[in-house]
């Protein structure tokens, strides 16, 4: 798919990669880039610079995501594309978490896109044509060492990327999941942790990428491409690859 003339809806999109994102395919000749966000001022000052519509939509709720369909089909008539991308900072630490963090975890990196793609998806197989971004991580193909709910919901996230990708991707939706390691953004602090291992990319770099992947309908988007042979090697030689993470876990455990 090709952004021009499109109607698109940017979740997170008041910051970080969303921003970025929101801000790239305006500049491609969308028609119309809807910029969803918890953060509704923010939402509006990004949608005023490129000319879009903010929305305000908490998606760990399905209320919220149906709203936001439903308000971006009123006044545009149709979604073309949705960027499932909003995400949260994984809070160090493993199955001495509470609840609620996983919680909160399992609905904004999980079920945010089950439904965003049960309110879109439909819409776009009947059309024949679409397009439906998963934001996942670097960590969903591999694992984070120093926080388990970012691991394993991102885990999820590829999970569901990829049985949209098998059960849409013959009906004319284009599926493709976003899988960086450290990106400049505020969830990103400090010395950027093990993800920063490859280096911390700018999220300009990182929306570029998924316009490629839109335009050629790649699956996996891999900003660092490292990734690729880190996922290859944890394939080969699982057991290695599970030896050599428990090494990073317990060097990241003594200086933290």
């Amino acid at each position: 798919m090709d952004p021009k003339d499109k109607v698109i809806i940017v979740t997170g999109g008041a910051s970080g990669i969303g921003r970025s994102m929101a801000r790239r395919f305006a500049a491609e000749g969308a028609r119309a880039v809807v910029v969803a966000d918890l953060q509704l001022e923010a939402a509006q000052a990004v949608a005023e610079e490129i000319g879009g519509q903010a929305v305000r939509c908490d998606v760990s709720r399905e209320a919220d995501i149906k709203a936001l369909v439903a308000t971006t089909r009123e006044r545009y008539g149709r979604v073309d594309a949705y960027l499932s991308n909003a995400g949260i900072l994984g809070r160090p630490g493993g199955i001495e978490l509470e609840d609620p963090l996983w919680d909160a975890m399992w609905n904004i990196h999980g079920m945010a896109h089950v439904w965003a793609a049960r309110a879109v998806v439909p819409e776009m197989v009947e059309r024949g044509e679409g397009f439906f971004l998963v934001t996942a991580s670097a960590a969903g193909l591999l694992t984070i060492v120093e926080s388990a709910p970012y691991a394993v919901t991102k885990h999820a996230a590829v999970a569901f990327a990829e049985w949209l990708r098998i059960a849409y991707g013959r009906k004319g939706v284009g599926v493709a999941c976003l899988c960086p390691q450290s990106v400049q953004t505020a969830m990103v602090t400090g010395d950027g942790g093990s993800a920063s291992h490859d280096g911390i990319l700018p999220p300009e770099q990182v929306a570029g990428d998924v316009l490629a992947a839109m335009q050629d309908g790649r699956f996996l988007v891999l900003p660092h491409p490292e990734v690729a042979q880190y996922f290859r090697n944890k394939g080969q030689d699982y057991e290695r690859w599970l030896g050599g993470m428990q090494k990073m876990y317990a060097r990241h455990a003594q200086t933290s």
